[in-house]
């Protein structure tokens, strides 16, 4: 059953029926809105990142180059979803590196905090840049699976992903420069990063103690209103 579902998922790569009716839009909407709220804290990671690279340049070179070898993941996770799903260990190893991720960012905190780097202190260009495209492509072990489950036709969910990689270039940019102004912002990102890490794992153990989607999404939204509380005062931020 999983070949011939992995066969027809290629099929639809290789022979797309692309129909724009009214339900088709409304699909891709709902995708794109998915993708948008869901990555926030995938941004937030990106952008601490990034952040780790003095020079804005090299910054935003990072962002740019580690997408388009993200897309390239996320593309390949999203032919051969069927397959990956099938082994639960990608989603344990997901979750375990952005629990890293969480961990990593709260134990170099302290001392990153008063020189104004990045937590995560990745600071070498072509350490940034694949640490970008693994991050994007263990969110989307979560993003991909639900993408799934509303959309059957496999141009539609990469319609979405290209969206959503697109965005989230622009929001890891924005990200960058929000971290340095609210105060909890970025300890918020870090918190919802940690979720998605548990919950890849907790749907390996058993699925039907997973909280559904929208429960997630209330909850990620009521985290980064308060990230956005917040603002450090203007002295802090010019210094």
């Amino acid at each position: 059953m999983k070949i011939v579902n992995q066969n027809l998922m290629l099929d639809q790569v290789l022979h797309p029926s692309i129909d724009f009716g009214i339900q088709t839009v409304f699909i891709l909407i709902i995708l794109v809105g998915l993708e948008a709220v869901l990555s926030a804290d995938n941004a937030i990671a990106l952008a601490s990142i990034a952040q780790g690279l003095e020079d804005p340049q090299d910054q935003k070179y990072a962002l740019n180059v580690g997408l388009i070898l993200a897309y390239i993941l996320r593309i390949t996770l999203i032919i051969t979803a069927t397959w990956v799903i099938k082994y639960w260990q990608f989603s344990v190893l997901g979750g375990l590196y952005l629990l890293w991720l969480v961990f990593r960012y709260y134990t170099n905190r302290e001392e990153h905090q008063k020189e104004g780097a990045s937590s995560l202190n990745f600071k070498g260009l072509w350490q940034a840049i694949p640490m970008i495209a693994v991050t994007d492509l263990a969110f989307s072990l979560d993003s991909v699976t639900t993408a799934i489950a509303v959309a059957d036709d496999i141009w539609l969910i990469i319609a979405g992903g290209t969206i959503g990689v697109i965005a989230l270039r622009f929001l890891a940019q924005l990200f960058i420069g929000w971290i340095q102004e609210y105060t909890h912002l970025e300890d918020a990102g870090f918190i919802t990063v940690g979720l998605v890490g548990v919950r890849l794992i907790v749907k390996v153990i058993d699925e039907n103690i997973v909280p559904p989607e929208w429960l997630m999404i209330t909850v990620i939204i009521a985290i980064f209103a308060w990230g956005f509380s917040t603002k450090n005062p203007v002295e802090t931020i010019d210094s």
